[in-house]
């Protein structure tokens, strides 16, 4: 069977690498349509050796479309997602904007597939925040294991978490560094060039920002409620790959060699743990990569049933274009939905 497929923020940074994973993973689809907003109307942008020109989003009939992935921000989807959703296509999102709802499954499907089938409700599927994804597939087979109580986790966030600006930002500042010209600080609160800034998204009331909760969230919904994380999410001068350092208590004793060997058999994950100098992962190294790398896999003995562990990933593959098309996948294989064209069957 091959299905019709649109790709909603085309031109973005997650939307380029959306019509790029489908190409590579040969997604059964009978079509690919590029959407973007009406100034990006005719931009090109590429999937597999095609070219396609960007159609409007908010002027499209997707009557005919069976999966729309879409990254156009959290304002955009509150606005068309029903509307798209209501005309029988499944819409995967990749903003916050249906996360916390209760009829919209949140899916990692390493993690939890099977819940996938609550789509139905709203004909909507949330992804999750990129720095949430990696570690929820790092987290899934040892709480399986030992059973989680509580997570501490500091993330190192590159700056295309925050889309092409972000990224032009960390160019120009970088530059400006090099040949003496004065650093304008646009798109982030503070110099980010050869610097860090412990501050991603708004400052909530309990002095948390929301990219912190957003984790705690996340992880609770996807993973168990009963899970207690507190984060501390970073912005770094690096252009892609989120890099995380993880500290968990459990339930039940687990030694590190039994995570390293856990871990090796886990869906998604790769162990690179090697206690010798380069012998781990670094977000340069994730770049253009699947995978979320586990490193520094070690015994925390502050606490009962304590390990320390270091992950990285490509947050615009696993931490958002990737993982939306591993869930339409899911849709497909587990045949959810079928064809709208028959003839495409």
């Amino acid at each position: 069977m091959s299905f019709k497929i649109a790709v909603a923020g085309a031109t973005g940074n997650v939307g380029r690498e959306i019509l790029d994973i489908l190409a590579e993973r040969r997604f059964p689809a009978s079509e690919v349509v590029a959407l973007a907003s009406q100034r990006s109307l005719g931009t090109e942008v590429s999937y597999g050796d095609k070219t396609l020109k960007c159609k409007v989003l908010d002027q499209y009939d997707f009557s005919d479309t069976d999966i729309c992935l879409m990254s156009a921000g959290g304002d955009v989807s509150k606005a068309l997602a029903p509307r798209i959703a209501a005309q029988g296509c499944v819409v995967i999102d990749n903003s916050s904007a249906w996360r916390y709802d209760s009829d919209v499954p949140l899916i990692v499907p390493e993690v939890n597939a099977d819940a996938i089938t609550g789509f139905t409700k709203r004909n909507i599927i949330a992804n999750p925040n990129c720095s949430t994804a990696q570690l929820v597939v790092a987290l899934k087979p040892l709480h399986d294991f030992a059973k989680i109580k509580r997570v501490v986790v500091s993330t190192y966030q590159s700056v295309s978490g925050a889309g092409k600006e972000g990224m032009d930002e960390l160019f120009s500042q970088t530059r400006a560094v090099f040949v003496s010209d004065s650093v304008e600080s646009k798109k982030f609160t503070k110099r980010i060039a050869f610097n860090v800034i412990p501050h991603i998204d708004v400052f909530m009331e309990d002095g948390f920002t929301k990219e912190e909760w957003k984790m705690m969230a996340e992880t609770k919904k996807i993973l168990d409620p009963k899970i207690k994380l507190t984060a501390t999410c970073v912005r770094v001068p690096v252009f892609i790959g989120h890099s995380e350092a993880v500290n968990v208590e459990f339930e039940r004793p687990i030694t590190a060699d039994e995570a390293r060997d856990i871990l090796r058999e886990a869906p998604g994950v790769l162990v690179i743990d090697s206690r010798e100098p380069g012998g781990y992962m670094t977000p340069h190294e994730s770049a253009g990569e699947d995978a979320t790398y586990v490193s520094r896999i070690r015994e925390d003995n502050t606490v009962e049933n304590g390990l320390a562990f270091w992950c990285v990933s490509d947050n615009l593959r696993k931490g958002a274009a990737l993982n939306a098309v591993q869930i339409a996948e899911v849709l497909v294989n587990r045949k959810l939905i079928t064809p709208k064209n028959k003839k495409a069957a």
